[in-house]
């Protein structure tokens, strides 16, 4: 195994080279502090190792049960862990029902329309669950979904999302949303997976001042599936203004319903909330893998919910009297877990924002925080970035003032971190600087933030009751402080943890478990830790910096693509032969997809094919996977075994050191690609991105 030079050690090529500096500490504030939901310095101890599974239940005495568990952790399957086994509840009750009787005039949901123009609406607990539990109504008698049935949503952010799937969740049946940025095939693709035989979607929504026509997505979804041998019965459309059609796209008689016509058919139904068991599927969120085909992480009802409350509660502190917004999607796991369920389990006020943080300028974000009175504010490093970039100084001219901030989905610069701490929150804020993933349901590091200091670009200990570790890939254990990086994991199980991945579980063993699993006939959690795939080191302080994906996956703007999914969108073009797609850095997105393709014999380099490669993408995946640039090169670097090596490419296209090519079967085509992309002097550095330098490594 050959080695590199790292300051002065040596590192193997299969370890993450570390360049950063340990950051100062910040401290919270007294006033924040006085009123955090958790400031007992004992909290570490009662969620120790020795008490563990059972401090769990301190999450789930959170939530109202219909019957208690026997068993808080069941072990019998691993690594398929059963969390408060026996058990029953339902998510809609306790994200609704029960905070009636104290706070059923209380705002649950704010949501504000893009355009500035349009009246904020505030729909209170009780007119939450009047409209959820019409739509639960819909569903069963309208649609004919039953418990354990899926349905594909494929929704904006408008308040439709959580009102439908909180009235999916009331009578069992198991919601998969698709982030509404997605195209219409990738969609589908989805829809077959899950098996949907109901989608629901909207006519129309608005991004960067204008009315999309959303439904379109919907034929081209049906079609996709049906090619994919899914046959949906009924597409449910909810229209963006109840009074009008936002579509150019027309309806297709006897599957398309729309929503606000047939709810006419049950206003004021009641449906009694379908006790569940705990380990019941409570909804599927698919994420993108290396493999190509996109991953239907499963998540359950009590384990779940359970964790999503508890981390809100004490991670986020968010009190019932809070006005909280989360400045993220719910077609991703952080709006799941922290627009909907988490803040609503807690009994919070919930603030949902339709468009985009910029529009119509660089202010509009801290007019809302401003109006609304918003005291939490969680949103991604990207955002932070984006109207650091659009407007550093216009924080300064609202007068809001949060008591907490939440930065998730990416490691954060600590220049960035600084700003976010200075500007936005104005020196009073805290920061839970958090890491987790679409698979483990909620947070897993972050700093409790009433007890423990703030570290710029550090997300901090383990929760709780997670004890996280770093492994090589021998899978030996790196010590705090060796300044060494490897692949972070968890130790034991937790209840956010996903089940399993829908109609696969084999593929959840191969991809989070096998790696690590000390022994594959175990019964003991201990020998099943989580491999996350992300790259981290552990400081001598127990805080753990994360540095990204260590696979191919690429990491854009806190959104996971698989790479295999962009480079087979970029074969469907005609004159493709082969494609590769690396990470680029970006000052917005933090990394972008830069793609490189090489043509078929005899077809000539035409300024028309990059054009109709970024159209392959944004139709297949949607606008999230446009790359920044589209390559043409005489052919790609390969191993001898024809491996295209990425690792190569991500090099040239980030102006880093290429390595080794020596082995290389064409050696020679390295520097004509160089050449094309940088010019002929060289412009190279081997400080670059830990993240890229790993890239590509396992090719």
């Amino acid at each position: 195994m050959s080695t590199q030079q790292i300051g002065t050690r040596e590192v193997s090529e299969d370890e993450i080279a570390v360049h950063w500096k340990e950051e100062s500490y910040f401290e919270p504030g007294p006033e924040f502090i006085k009123q955090a939901n958790l400031s007992d310095p004992n909290v570490r101890k009662r969620f120790a190792l020795e008490n563990f599974p059972e401090c769990f239940t301190e999450y789930a005495d959170l939530l109202t049960w219909d019957r208690r568990w026997d068993t808080t952790l069941d072990t019998s399957d691993p690594p398929f862990w059963k969390w408060f086994v026996g058990g029953k509840l339902n998510a809609s009750f306790n994200c609704i029902d029960r905070h009636l009787a104290a706070n059923k005039n209380k705002a649950a949901v704010i949501f504000v329309p893009e355009p500035e123009a349009m009246a904020t609406e505030a729909i209170t607990y009780q007119d939450l669950y009047v409209r959820v539990n019409e739509m639960a109504a819909l569903l069963r008698d309208f649609a004919g979904l039953k418990a354990g049935d899926r349905v594909t949503l494929h929704l904006p952010m408008v308040p439709e999302l959580p009102i439908t799937m909180l009235a999916c969740a009331r009578i069992g049946v198991v919601h998969s949303e698709v982030f509404g940025g997605f195209s219409g095939e990738a969609c589908g693709v989805r829809v077959a997976d899950s098996g949907s035989r109901v989608m629901i979607t909207m006519d129309g929504y608005y991004r960067n001042g204008k009315l999309l026509d959303h439904k379109v997505n919907a034929d081209i979804a049906v079609e996709t599936a049906a090619k994919e041998g899914q046959h949906v019965e009924k597409v449910l459309v909810w229209k963006r203004h109840p009074d009008r059609y936002s579509s150019t796209t027309a309806m297709v008689a006897g599957r398309d319903h729309f929503v606000n016509e047939v709810l006419d058919d049950y206003r004021g139904q009641k449906v009694a909330p379908l006790a569940m068991d705990s380990t019941a599927p409570l909804f599927l969120m698919y994420t993108s893998g290396t493999t190509g085909r996109p991953k239907g992480c499963q998540h359950g009802t009590g384990g779940y919910l359970s964790y999503v409350a508890g981390t809100s509660k004490y991670i986020q502190d968010i009190h019932p009297e809070d006005v909280y917004w989360c400045m993220a999607d719910i077609g991703w796991i952080t709006g799941h877990s922290y627009i909907v369920y988490g803040p609503l389990a807690v009994g919070a006020t919930s603030v949902i924002y339709e468009g985009v943080p910029t529009y119509p300028d660089a202010g509009r974000a801290w007019r809302i925080a401003e109006r609304l009175d918003v005291n939490i504010f969680h949103t991604s490093p990207t955002t932070i970035r984006m109207l650091r970039r659009a407007g550093p100084l216009e924080p300064a001219k609202y007068q809001y003032h949060f008591k907490h901030m939440t930065t998730v989905g990416e490691p954060i610069e600590p220049e960035v971190w600084r700003w976010f701490y200075h500007v936005v929150g104005k020196d009073e804020a805290v920061i839970v600087d958090t890491w987790w993933q679409t698979e483990t349901g909620g947070f897993l590091c972050s700093t409790i933030p009433a007890l423990e200091r703030m570290k710029p670009g550090s997300a901090g200990p383990g929760l709780p009751g997670i004890y996280p570790v770093i492994f090589d890939e021998q899978g030996k254990e790196m010590p705090a402080g060796s300044g060494r990086a490897g692949n972070i994991c968890i130790r034991n199980p937790w209840p956010g943890i996903m089940q399993t991945i829908w109609g696969d579980p084999a593929r959840m063993v191969k991809t989070y478990y096998a790696k690590y699993c000390k022994n594959l006939e175990s019964k003991s959690w201990s020998d099943w830790p989580y491999f996350a795939g992300d790259g981290a080191m552990l400081a001598e302080d127990g805080y753990f910096r994360v540095l990204g994906r260590v696979d191919d996956v690429i990491n854009v703007a806190g959104h996971r693509l698989g790479t295999k999914e962009i480079e087979s969108a970029c074969l469907t073009v005609e004159e493709v032969a082969e494609a590769a797609v690396v990470p680029v850095v970006d000052e917005i997105r933090g990394r972008a997809p830069e793609v490189y393709v090489s043509l078929k014999p005899g077809i000539e380099a035409t300024p028309d094919i990059p054009a109709k490669v970024v159209h392959a993408i944004e139709t297949t995946i949607g606008k999230i996977g446009r790359p920044r640039d589209v390559r043409i090169v005489p052919d790609m670097p390969k191993t001898r075994s024809g491996k295209i090596m990425r690792r190569v490419l991500a090099a040239i296209s980030n102006s880093m050191d290429v390595g080794d090519i020596t082995t290389l079967a064409n050696p020679d085509v390295v520097e004509q690609i160089r050449v094309q992309v940088q010019g002929q002097e060289k412009f190279v550095t081997r400080d670059g991105p830990e993240d890229i330098k790993q890239f590509g490594q396992q090719e």
